[in-house]
């Protein structure tokens, strides 16, 4: 049974950085499109990244370009938001999630797996 385990939030400045981390087991990240996503309170789950299946293509939403990278590390089966230059807007819980059938990164709707989510908070 696939599983996802995100780490790394926490509270941190305006400015500053941070690097969320999506661990997974049952299933192997190059075989499915994986990304994130977040929710601030009292708004709807947002796309902010996503690696299509192989790595042939990655997504960002307008909002985070520049600041964020997503990576993974296949060997050890763990994805990576890297948040820089981080502002309060930027405050949510995050989660990882993966689609099982889609290639390409085709959002939230179509993802089967998802995480329990590490919450950001960015202090202004």
């Amino acid at each position: 049974e696939a599983h996802l385990v995100e780490s790394g939030g926490g509270l941190v400045q305006t400015g500053g950085s941070l690097r969320l981390s999506c661990a997974a087991s049952g299933f192997t990240f190059d075989d499915y499109a994986i990304g994130w996503f977040r929710q601030a309170p009292g708004k709807e789950r947002e796309g902010v990244s996503c690696i299509s299946r192989r790595g042939d293509s990655t997504y960002y939403a307008d909002s985070v370009k520049g600041r964020f990278t997503i990576s993974t590390d296949n060997a050890k089966n763990v994805m990576y938001l890297q948040m820089n230059n981080l502002k309060p807007e930027d405050t949510a819980v995050y989660s990882c999630a993966a689609d099982a059938y889609g290639s390409s990164c085709r959002g939230g709707d179509a993802m089967d797996y998802w995480g329990k989510g590490t919450l950001v908070t960015v202090s202004s």
